[in-house]
């Protein structure tokens, strides 16, 4: 077993000790802490994981028993040096937890329940302690690209992630909270109403992990640009170029960033806070205010031009950070703006944090910490899971960004670490593509050297999808591999995702580059993880939605590199028999999305498939 067990994260110090404790019925789980109260919710907790899994009943009790009775118990660590830290022993007579505070305990809770998982009656003697490297370690979940989860799909990410030890989750958000004075805006979104993040909030709490808001309050306000009743606050509602990709199409009219000069834009978004954040109990608040790129090219130009585009988006931003602090809430801003502007960085409060994100294996995490850190600039790393704009992920970019996101935010003394998962293009992958991106992240946050050379592919088959073999885990690592197959790495994306929804575009593009050897490669790689799905063995409930889900996957990959085929005639398919293949997908996208996801957005999400439909009835 010693040989066997997989945590995740790993434990930052973990010595094995001779023995087995034998896990036996009508045992006790003593609170030995100050306020048993508190504690309650985790131990129960794990009280009904060890029903579920092992059919043992151990009552909880805070005045202790004879120690023979005893089968857990649990104290408060008083002299522990870190927040969040837990030690547990396993001996022959039973099982030992300490918490340096009551997270600390929930999280030794959740290294008990992930042995218990694996070794069953008989647990191996050991000894563990273990404590944080960031002390905010979150996710944030992209519900404004179409897809809204429900509120159910979103509690079993919550207790999954909860269960890796990260504490902090936000839903990044545009349009798709209800709004009471904006119903026009999420009318077709499916939101989130107040009384679902209340629940979400309470469901959060539960499991140490802080339920953050989330509203961007600048830029990408197309949803809300868009309707006539907001027009007159656009910076310009002219078609304007993409600055993220070269030769990638341009943003069209309708108005994309809020203009920073008019008044109107500072009361529209305080308005959304009076309506967003009382159902919030975090005092933390991140608004966005990333990529306002037409800022100096419609309404606030000559300002711009007058006083310096970067001064502009800062003294709109600072607005929007008063408003904030007299809230009683701490400010939360995407920091790439302020980082192409570097001489502004000293202007900047000290009691905001910037996030500083990057999304590429080479992103400068280094030299951009190292400026924040100078200015004495609290602030996140901000890695992401690298599955947006790929179908299947890109895992290699993906570990190596994470990877480099934990070092040089140790490095620079980040106070935290938040894992993206964006929905761009309408979001069509599927959420078990995200859960390698969630797994190394969480690893990497908790403790990164323990966790720098983790097997993540047997972490993630263990811990996500459940299975014995390993081999869903490799078949989901290899899946999102596929997209260096073809021998192009675009950033942010992947040729297979860009062939289907760019597809003349792309395909001229790379034409040079999609010789046959190249596809047939590729075709290969995905067949070989399509074999490792289907020889793995994955248990539990969602595993027949999950074996869909990457099924889909894999068959949307083979359906890129047939469609680079066809369009440059070296494939055996007519346009007909693609145009029903792509359909069959599109009824299986359909099916898939309602498992867990509200319809609001779908509709959006579909017609993103309508430009390689045409090229196979042209």
């Amino acid at each position: 077993m010693t040989d066997s067990l997989c945590l995740l994260p790993a434990p930052r110090q973990l010595i094995w000790t001779e023995g087995v404790y034998p896990l036996a019925d009508q045992r006790l789980i003593w609170l030995d802490v100050p306020n048993p109260a508190a504690w309650r919710g985790a131990v129960a907790r794990w009280q009904k994981r060890l029903q579920a899994l092992l059919g043992l009943n151990w009552e909880i009790t805070a005045s202790g028993a004879a120690p023979d009775q005893i089968g857990l118990e649990v104290r408060l660590a008083t002299h522990a040096r870190h927040a969040e830290a837990y030690e547990l022993a396993i001996t022959p007579a039973g099982i030992y937890l300490s918490g340096a505070d009551e997270a600390g305990g929930f999280y030794g809770l959740c290294t008990l329940t992930q042995i218990l998982e694996q070794a069953g009656r008989q647990l191996p003697c050991l000894r563990i302690s273990d404590w944080p490297d960031f002390p905010a370690r979150g996710v944030m979940l992209d519900i404004s690209r179409d897809k809204v989860p429900t509120l159910e799909t979103v509690c079993a990410l919550v207790d999954r992630l909860a269960g890796w030890k990260i504490n902090q989750f936000q839903l990044y958000t545009e349009h798709t909270f209800a709004y009471r004075r904006h119903p026009e805006v999420w009318a077709e979104a499916s939101p989130f109403t107040g009384q679902e993040i209340l629940e979400l909030d309470a469901f959060c709490r539960e499991r140490h992990v802080e339920l953050v808001p989330n509203q961007n309050s600048f830029g990408h306000m197309t949803r809300w640009l868009k309707h006539p009743r907001y027009q007159a606050l656009a910076e310009t509602l002219d078609e304007i170029a993409t600055p993220w990709w070269p030769n990638s199409p341009r943003i069209p009219a309708g108005g994309f960033s809020l203009c920073p000069l008019d008044p109107g834009s500072l009361a529209l978004v305080t308005g959304l806070y009076d309506e967003l954040l009382p159902h919030f109990s975090s005092r933390l608040f991140n608004i966005g205010c990333d990529e306002a790129v037409d800022v100096g090219l419609g309404r606030s130009q000559s300002e711009c031009a007058q006083r310096g585009q970067g001064r502009v988006y800062l003294d709109f931003v600072l607005s929007l950070y008063r408003d904030v602090r007299a809230r009683g809430r701490r400010l939360q801003f995407w920091g790439e703006s302020i980082i192409n502007h570097p001489e502004l960085i000293p202007d900047l409060p000290r009691d905001l944090i910037a996030l500083e994100w990057g999304y590429e294996a080479n992103h400068p995490f280094d030299a951009h910490g190292a400026q924040f850190a100078a200015a004495g600039i609290p602030f996140y790393v901000c890695p992401g899971t690298s599955s947006w704009c790929s179908i299947a992920g890109r895992t290699d970019n993906a570990l190596g960004n994470l990877r480099s996101a934990a070092e040089n935010g140790l490095k620079h003394g980040a106070v935290g670490y938040l894992i993206a998962d964006w929905g761009d293009g309408g979001h069509w992958q599927v959420l078990p593509v995200s859960y390698l991106g969630y797994a190394a992240g969480a690893a990497y946050a908790w403790a990164f050297e323990a966790n720098r050379s983790l097997d993540l592919a047997r972490a993630v088959g263990i811990h996500a999808l459940h299975d014995v073999t390993g081999r869903a885990g490799e078949a989901l690592y290899a899946l999102g591999n596929v997209y260096r197959a073809i021998g192009f790495e675009p950033d942010n994306a992947s040729v297979l995702w860009q062939l289907i929804q760019q597809t003349q575009t792309r395909v001229r593009e790379y034409a040079a580059l999609l010789q046959p050897e190249v596809l047939s490669r590729t075709m290969e790689a995905i067949d070989a993880a399509g074999q490792l799905l289907a020889s793995a063995e994955m248990s539990g409930p969602e595993a027949d939605l999950i074996r869909r889900e990457l099924d889909q996957t894999a068959q949307l990959l083979r359906h890129a590199v047939r469609l680079a085929q066809f369009m440059l005639g070296t494939g055996e398919r007519r346009g007909p028999e693609l145009d029903l293949e792509l359909q069959e997908i599109i009824t299986v996208h359909e099916q898939l999305w309602l498992a867990r996801n509200r319809p609001g957005g779908l509709k959006d999400s579909v017609a993103r498939f309508e430009v390689a439909l045409q090229v196979y009835r042209a």
